[in-house]
């Protein structure tokens, strides 16, 4: 039995990715079309947004004839408040939590072995040793067991560490006890590392704010591959500056964080510029999601990873 696929137009962010998919059918119209061109006028059964391009441009698509935004990022900040009426957003699982993970695991051991001060005295060809945490034997707190969580405990079990995780409720999966976030404060005064992967969302936002901090274990690290508006930044710049913690961020709040602001000098900081999926490899997995998601659209299926669906909103 032949089975028959509808034609479906597909909006790509640039040249690169229409070429990537430009085998992928002749039941497949695409086009290249971004957030800063004039707006689409046809259309359009899928656009793929612009990797990091913020939700505030979500707004424009309003009456926009579009009906999927496929999104290049797992995060999807604000879009529940900002996309338009008759809109489906998808955001890209499975894209990024192996690579923010390994960014989250390297910010670990740059800190608990002193990579970031060997870096700093390396130009001047200073010699410079000294005694640092290391990893193996440490206690490490993962805040947040979805996709990123996951991802990094798969990475630091092999390091030979003491493995706690948090999440909004208890309970067990294949790798064991996942306590509540009301165990938090017992938690962090006995961990080495905290390691922040959760979403940012209305309850986490702040939630790393100077009671959190008190909370956490003298000279403890806290490592955030999450959103910078979970942690209270005048807040951990206070707790840096005394000594009581270190940190070390892919994301802060605000982005980019002013040149003058002091986190960029105090001992104990490393920063690194939301670099968490943002590795030459996203295309091999960014284009098999779109692949699959215009698959199910041409079978009339709803496609994967949706989190808001506005298409019943008046």
């Amino acid at each position: 039995m032949t089975i028959t696929r509808m034609t479906i137009t597909v909006a790509v962010p640039d040249a690169a990715m229409l070429d990537r998919l430009s085998a992928i059918g002749h039941d497949v119209v695409l086009e290249v079309w971004t957030t800063d061109d004039p707006p689409l006028d046809h259309p359009v059964d899928l656009v793929v947004l612009p990797y990091s391009v913020s939700a505030a441009t979500l707004p424009a698509f309003a009456h926009s004839p579009v009906s999927v935004i496929q999104s290049q990022t797992l995060g999807f900040d604000a879009v529940e408040q900002l996309l338009p009426a008759g809109l489906t957003y998808c955001n890209a699982v499975g894209v990024h939590e192996g690579p923010t993970a390994e960014l989250a695991v390297a910010l670990i051991l740059e800190s608990q072995r002193g990579l970031d001060v060997i870096a700093r005295a390396q130009p001047s060809g200073s010699w410079q040793r000294d005694w640092y945490p290391g990893l193996l034997g440490r206690s490490v707190l993962i805040v947040g067991v979805g996709g990123v969580g996951d991802a990094v405990a798969a990475r630091l079990e092999p390091f030979g560490v003491a493995l706690s995780r948090v999440a909004r409720t208890a309970r067990e999966d294949r790798r064991g006890v996942i306590h509540s976030l009301r165990d938090l404060p017992t938690l962090l005064g006995k961990a080495d590392i905290v390691v922040l992967g959760i979403p940012l969302t209305p309850e986490t936002t702040g939630m790393v704010d100077a009671a959190f901090l008190d909370q956490m274990k003298a000279g403890a690290l806290l490592v955030n591959v999450s959103r910078g508006a979970i942690v209270d930044t005048a807040a951990i710049t206070a707790s840096v500056a005394s000594g009581a913690i270190r940190v070390a961020l892919d994301v802060v709040e605000p982005e980019p964080l002013p040149p003058d602001h002091p986190l960029w000098t105090l001992p104990g900081v490393i920063i690194t510029p939301h670099l968490g999926g943002q590795v030459a490899s996203m295309a091999s997995r960014i284009d098999p999601l779109v692949r699959l998601q215009i698959s199910r659209l041409q079978s009339g299926l709803s496609p994967l990873n949706i989190v808001v669906d506005t298409r019943t909103s008046s």
